[in-house]
Formats: structure tokens, sequence, C-alpha cells
């Protein structure tokens, strides 16, 4: 079939209409037709590549999001800051300056055993953590990602931390923090599902990053380790009974033996919470009687001390039971106060070292 095209009147058709592209108004028609759907191409292919960047960042967002609820990297912040004090310390009772390479180095190397603990504990306790709603989003039990991988982060992090530690600080830095990260895995965390002790046994581990951060700088264990060991080993108690209160609920649904689960009365927690936090106001003065603070730090740590025990008179009056949705709040109140404490004096001595 052939077109007709009649001058002195406006084009009918400019192709074959049953084989080819029209245009009823003007000539050049289908030359205009094609640059369009060529545009249209482009643009369609603009969209799908800025498409697929944006799958990629969100998938690189989102990997890099599971690393550091694996790693735990707040958790793993509070330890890097408590080392830190006790490298200060160290490092102002030797004579040197505490902004170092070494500092630096020491802080890695903390870090990294940290992480990668934090890491190995979430692969033991996988099925734990799909128990309870707290943590049944976390990578492993929401299947994000596979317990091989996360083994192998865990362990690459522990040990090369570990003998990182030992050739850029020192032998004993090294072998402390590795022996640190096998108790925590070896005694603390399987004893959670047997009885209430492991809060006791898992305050020993968690009251070594200052020792550490202190060994880094020395070099060697001395009396100073043992005070600043005794103020984080005691903070954590009521630290740790305060959020096993908290999640009193998800935590027995996981089968986790804390205190409040085993005795829901919460009598017996409130009485620790309450015997910790009293004995932490002596414990915390004691760097001012070995020389590694002065009368600055003595007053706030006083004052400090005095108002975490006052919020923690407030899980005794009125006592509640720790299945009582009354007591949480108060709880909460607790578990902020001893976030806020521990930095906070540590901060306090750091600045008063020695003066």
């Amino acid at each position: 079939m052939s077109f007709r095209l009649t001058f002195g009147s406006p084009p009918e058709y400019l192709c074959n209409p049953l084989t080819a592209v029209c245009n009823k108004k003007y000539l050049g028609g289908p030359i205009v037709a094609n640059r369009a759907n060529s545009a249209e191409g482009d643009k369609v292919a603009i969209v799908g590549s800025m498409f697929q960047k944006q799958v990629s960042t969100s998938r690189g967002v989102s990997l890099l999001r599971d690393y550091a609820e694996l790693t735990k990297a707040r958790i793993t912040t509070l330890i890097v800051l408590t080392a830190w004090c006790g490298y200060f310390l160290g490092a102002h009772k030797t004579g040197v300056s505490s902004w170092s390479v070494g500092l630096l180095r020491a802080l890695l190397g903390v870090a990294l055993v940290s992480s990668g603990t934090a890491a190995l504990n979430e692969v033991i306790e996988t099925s734990v953590d799909a128990r309870m709603r707290r943590t049944s989003n976390r990578p492993l039990p929401s299947g994000r990602m596979s317990r091989v991988h996360a083994a192998a982060i865990g362990l690459t992090l522990t040990l090369g931390g570990s003998l990182y530690l030992v050739f850029s600080a020192n032998a004993l830095t090294g072998l402390l923090v590795f022996l640190t990260a096998l108790v925590y895995l070896a005694a603390y965390t399987p004893l959670k599902q047997v009885s209430s002790i492991c809060t006791f046994v898992g305050a020993f581990p968690g009251a070594m990053p200052v020792v550490l951060g202190w060994t880094a700088a020395r070099g060697r264990l001395e009396m100073e380790t043992l005070v600043l060991f005794a103020i984080m080993f005691v903070w954590q108690f009521p630290h740790f009974l305060s959020i096993a209160w908290l999640y009193r609920e998800d935590y027995a649904m996981g089968d986790i033996r804390m205190l409040p689960v085993v005795q829901a009365d919460g009598k017996s927690t409130v009485w620790r919470i309450l015997t910790y936090s009293a004995i932490l106001i002596p414990v915390s003065v004691m760097p001012v009687f070995m020389g590694m603070a002065g009368r600055v730090y003595l007053a706030g740590a006083v004052l400090m001390g005095a108002a975490l025990f006052r919020v923690s008179l407030g899980m005794a009056f009125p006592q509640l039971a720790a299945t009582a949705a009354a007591s949480k709040p108060r709880a909460r109140q607790l578990l902020w106060a001893t976030i806020f404490y521990l930095p906070a004096l540590f901060a306090l001595m750091m600045v008063n070292s020695g003066t």
C-alpha cells in the first residue's frame, strides 16, 4: 500500500499507516518520533542506573549497620573510653604525655578484641537472641548474616586484636585482653542460662578495660590498677541489675537466669543494688588516697556517689515486684544514672589527676 500527499492541504499521513510511525501535522514527524523514543529510552536507563545505585548504597548501609550491631559498637565505645582513662592515668604516673601513638594503638587493640568478643557472644547465643524481642532482629537470629561469617569475624578480631596489643603495647596487655575475652565467652556467657551468679562472674571481665589501659601505658599491674578495677567491678551491679529488671520478661523468654528472673519479688535484686551503690562511694574515693586524683575529684565522687545511691533508693521505696509494670520507669532511671555516672567519674579523675 502506498501513501498520497496532497499539496495545499495539511498532510494526512507522512508514512504508511499500517507499517510505519505516523504524524498527522508536519513533515519530518518520523524522525522526531524516533528521537523522542530514544530520549525516553535514555531517561529509563538513567532512572534504572540511579535505582541500582540507591539499592547498592542501601545494602551497604544495611551491612554496616549489621556489623555495628554484631560487634556492639555502642558498648565497645564505652569500653574504649574506660581504657583511655586507664592509659591516661598510667601515662600520668610515668610522667609522659598521654596523647601519643601508644594511646591510639592501645585503644585500637582494645576495640578490636571487644568487637570480636561481642560477635562471638552473639554466635554462641543466636538461639537465645531469637527468643527475645529486644534481640530477635539482630543479624544472626534474623538470618541476615550466617553464623560462620560472624564467627570468622569474631575470631579474626579477637585473636588479631590480642596479637596486635602484644606487639604494639606489651605482652602483658595482650595476654590480659585475651584472658578477658576467654572468661567472658567460656564462663560468663554459658553461666547466664545456669545461675544468677553469672552477674558476679561477668563483672570480672567487665572491669578489665580500665586495667588494660593502665598496663598498656605502664607494662605492669600495680595497686592503682586494683583501685580502678574495684570501681568498675562494683559499678556493674547497679548497672546490670537495672537492665535485668527492665528487661526481665525478655530474659525469661530467653531462659537467662538473671536475679530478677529467678526471684520475681525483686527483694534480693533491690538489696544488691542498694548494697553495691553504697559500697561504690568509699571505693570511688580511693584514688584520692593513692595520689591519683585531688580534692575536686574527691568532692565530685562523693556527690555523684550519693546521687546514684539516691536513685537506687527509688527501687526500694516503695518496694515493687520485678514483674510490676510500675517498677520499670524506676529501673530505667537507675540505668541512665549509672550510664552517666561512670564516664563522668573517670573524666573528673582525669581532669583532677594527681593534684
